[in-house]
This record gives structure tokens, sequence and C-alpha cells, in this order.
């Protein structure tokens, strides 16, 4: 997966005041995984939960695992978390044992109101000091519990907010200052400093390249996948924006907006052949991208082989078919993941 701030923009739409994204139409996206995991330990950790003479403390975030996304399209903001996390608490009152445990907080996700999100407490030894404990954390801390988790998404919404709704073509000039100071002008910059330095490459040298392999496993029927691949719909739906799309040898494709273009070579339910190129790859280059559909007992393997991947976008190209591509069409159509 691409790290924090690493998202390659050669495979989204850019953000841009000189019309490019004219009144937002086009779906941009920035990664909140990083600071998520960050904001959510900062909320948790040392946290007292107390009342009716019970003091609890929450010493760990033992596991924060899921993902966050920030997408704006048409220049609506839409907010996209799934987490699920266990954190260790103890009991500051007097005892004679020690009494602790853990809150499971598994379906934390934008598709939950806050009030609907599952708290589970759990002892780590049963006592009949430690039940009281726990029943004390079950009726009340969970309200606690709710109002750390809500100021978590507000704060998300408000970080990510920001840099996120562009500029119309008139209110340019008044923005521009704003905008290039915000996480999606570096990116803008840095796709500017590849496509500089792939065209140095281009002249009088040839381009050094590499194969990619992949294997990915679907929870769905072979040709349920191979319509995700070939119908429009369904590609606008993972891609988040508008496609070209003509699945027949010969035919063209454009994704991303336009920034993955290419045609079909061959076309059928258990391969897909493409001439495929990245818009910022040197002027004129193609790999070969191959896609074989197999459809086990339980699942469908897909085999992805690419050839003639220019060796300096081997990293980013691994990471953005991950993520723009496989994890998308399993979140989009609840493909699943295998562990």
């Amino acid at each position: 997966m691409a790290k924090w701030g690493e998202g390659d923009p050669r495979w989204i739409v850019e953000e841009r005041p000189d019309a490019t994204n004219v009144n937002n139409w086009h779906w941009t996206e920035k990664n909140a995984c990083v600071w998520s995991q960050e904001k959510l330990k900062d909320l948790f950790t040392n946290m007292k939960i107390g009342g009716d003479e019970v003091l609890c403390t929450i010493t760990e975030v033992e596991k924060c695992e899921g993902e966050a996304m920030a997408n704006n399209r048409k220049g609506k903001l839409i907010f996209f978390y799934e987490w699920n996390i266990v954190l260790k608490w103890k009991y500051d009152g007097k005892s004679d044992k020690k009494i602790e445990g853990k809150i499971n907080i598994p379906n934390l996700s934008e598709e939950n109101d806050i009030t609907e999100v599952d708290i589970q407490i759990t002892l780590k030894d049963s006592t009949n000091e430690g039940e009281v404990i726990k029943h004390f954390l079950h009726t009340k801390g969970k309200d606690v519990i709710r109002e750390k988790l809500n100021k978590y998404v507000s704060a998300l919404r408000e970080e990510f907010a920001v840099g996120m709704i562009l500029p119309k073509k008139d209110n340019v000039k008044e923005n521009i200052s704003n905008f290039t100071t915000e996480f999606n002008a570096k990116m803008q910059m840095n796709s500017t400093v590849a496509s500089s330095n792939n065209k140095e490459r281009v002249l009088g040298a040839k381009i050094l390249t590499t194969t990619i392999k992949q294997q990915q496993k679907f929870q769905c029927r072979a040709q349920e996948f191979y319509n995700v691949f070939t119908t429009i719909e369904m590609v606008q739906a993972f891609t988040k924006g508008p496609v070209k799309l003509e699945p027949k040898k010969a035919g063209t494709f454009e994704l991303f907006g336009g920034n993955i273009h290419g045609e079909f070579v061959e076309v059928t339910p258990t391969k897909i052949v493409q001439r495929w190129r990245c818009k910022q790859w040197p002027d004129g280059h193609f790999s070969e991208v191959t896609i074989g559909i197999s459809e086990k007992s339980d699942h469908t393997e897909v085999n992805l082989t690419q050839v003639g991947v220019p060796c300096s976008e081997e990293d980013a190209t691994k990471e953005n078919w991950e993520r723009y591509y496989w994890d998308a069409i399993k979140r989009t159509f609840g493909f699943g993941y295998f562990m």
C-alpha cells in the first residue's frame, strides 16, 4: 500500500486551479491512515473514566487496524473510515487484586452512527469486584468512549477538509495562495518533477524496464470479476470517476482522468491483455498487462503480469495497482479480503 503522503498523483486527477479540474468535477483523495492512528492513540492513551466512586484508566491502545480516506467528488466531501480498535484498561481504586481488561471497538466506520458503534468490555480475570467495574464501564464508560470517538471523527473532517474543496475558475486569484500550500500542491510538484525526469530519459537513452507480478484473491465468481474490468458502470464505481472503455480487441480505455490509458489486445472471461501506460511515462512507451482470471472452489484467483514497466516506476506502479485497483475493487463491491 502507498505510505502516508506517497499516494501517486499520476493515478488520480490532480487538484489544480488552472481549469484542468473545472468546478471540482474529478475525484481527489487524501490518505488519513497514519494521522488517524496517531489521533486515536492520543485520544485514548491515559484517558480516565470515572464516576460512582470508580476510576479506571486506558493504559494502552493495543490495536488500531483499518484505514481512513478523505475524498472530494464534484465539490462534495466524502469521508471513508473503518477501524478495529482494542484498548487496555485497569482499575485505579483500592483493591486486593489487580483488576484489568480490554475494550474492543470492532466496527468504527462511517456506515454507523457513533451511538450505534459496538463497544465490548472484557475482564482479564473474572472476580466479583471485577464484574462490578466491568458493569460500570459497560453502563457509563461507553458514553465517555463514544465522546472520544466522536472527537476523532470531527477532527478527521476538520483536518482533511482543508484544501479538498478547490476554488472555481472565477475565484482562482483569491484562493491560489492558500491552495498551493496544501497537501495536493506538494503532490502536483512531485508529479511535475517526475514528468520532467521522464522526458530527459527519453532523449538519446534506452528505457530500462522490469516486470511486475502480483496475485490477488477475491470472494466472487470469475465472471463477476471479469465484469468489473469490462463494464463501464463498474469501472466508474471503483475508480470513482468518468472513464472511457471499449472492452474488445483494439478497443481503447482511459481511467483516472486519462492518467492511465491504452488499448485492449485480448478480452476473454479468463484473460484480459492490455497495452497500458501511465500518462507521465516517457512519450510513446507502453507496457503489456496480462490479467489471468481463475475461479477456484471458494474464491477467484487473479494473476497480474505487467511487462515493460520503467524501472524508476516499479515501486509506485506496484503500490498503485494494490491501492487503486485491488483494494478499491474489494472495498467497492464487497469482494472481501483474505488473511
